[in-house]
């Protein structure tokens, strides 16, 4: 059973949508018991860094996150998911974040000719071996939705990065922790080998 993270954010059913694709059983939940019986568990999440923080600490989400963590639970961030998981960001400057892993969260910087939010398809520079991307073919393409974006600490838990305007890492890995930046439930047949990757750990 995979527990999706309902703490009121936006893209939540399209994750469980290519989750049923693939066959999972999943549930959408805020319940701590349901998610201490999960055997994985996604947060997901289009929205604002600040307000997505209040949600999780109000639903006593946070705590649901760090116990799954230390429990070495398979857990997968993606898009805001993949943000709340560092110590803070720029577009919410003051609030803490879940603090799991670390790096900075910085807004997409402007440059002529370039549309932020950053919507649409961009090729992935893989990297690491990481373990949702094994298999997948080279410079793959996926979809991002964002106009903040990951500088991790530490490179070597960086799986995948891509450019815009900047350079993003788009994907980290750290023991049970996988995160995305882009969206592997709207990425096509290479995002759903992501989940499929993550679904079977």
């Amino acid at each position: 059973m995979i527990a999706i993270l309902d703490y009121d954010a936006g893209n939540v059913k399209s994750v469980e949508k290519a989750l049923h694709l693939l066959g999972e059983e999943t549930t959408l939940t805020r319940d701590l018991r349901e998610i201490r019986n999960a055997d994985k568990v996604i947060l997901p999440g289009v929205g604002a860094f600040g307000n997505a923080m209040e949600h999780l600490k109000k639903y006593e989400l946070d705590k649901a996150i760090h116990e799954a963590v230390a429990q070495d639970k398979p857990f997968l961030g993606i898009c805001l998911g993949l943000q709340l998981l560092f110590e803070g960001s720029e577009e919410s400057e003051g609030v803490e974040g879940l603090g799991i892993l670390k790096g900075g969260i910085h807004r997409i910087p402007a440059e002529e000719g370039l549309k932020i939010p950053h919507i649409g398809w961009n090729s992935l520079e893989l990297m690491n071996d990481g373990r949702l991307f094994a298999g997948v073919e080279p410079e793959p393409y996926v979809y991002f939705v964002h106009s903040y974006y990951l500088k991790a600490h530490d490179p070597s838990i960086v799986k995948a990065r891509t450019v815009y305007g900047v350079e993003i890492d788009a994907s980290v890995e750290k023991g049970n922790v996988f995160a995305c930046q882009f969206h592997p439930e709207k990425s096509s047949a290479v995002g759903l080998s992501i989940l499929k990757k993550f679904a079977d750990l």
